[in-house]
């Protein structure tokens, strides 16, 4: 995670099973979502693409999911204040400056409550 006056920059970090460890990472996720909307900043929410799929467990297909949920909920919430909000997939042998690229571009705005996959695995939209 990072924040910078460009915007907030969340990455899922892996999680147990345990319900405290997914609850302390979506409400870390909330607390600091909500901090850049006071600014406002921008926020790019960044998960694996597999755990929006439920591959590699029901902990971080929570945490992902959620975190897609939570984007697309405040995307909504600050669109009058043009607060753009959005998730990034991102898969364990993506390119990092090509990660950090779509970060940018994401943290620019021009589009909000949007989910970009990088990557292969799986082509198309996640389940609305």
């Amino acid at each position: 995670m990072t924040t910078a006056s460009d915007g907030l920059v969340f990455e899922a970090r892996d999680c147990s099973d345990a319900w405290d460890a997914i609850a302390a990472e979506l409400g870390l996720a909330f607390d600091l979502a909500q901090q850049a909307s006071r600014t406002p900043a921008p926020i790019v929410f960044v998960v694996d693409g597999d755990d929006l799929l439920g591959r590699r467990g029901a902990a971080r297909a929570m945490v992902a999911t959620g975190l897609l949920s939570a984007s697309r909920t405040a995307a909504v919430e600050l669109a009058k204040s043009g607060t753009p909000v959005n998730t990034l997939a991102i898969r364990s042998d993506t390119d990092p400056a090509i990660a950090a690229r779509w970060v940018n571009n994401l943290l620019a705005g021009g589009t909000s409550g949007e989910l970009v996959r990088l990557g292969t695995a799986h082509i198309g939209k996640a389940l609305p």
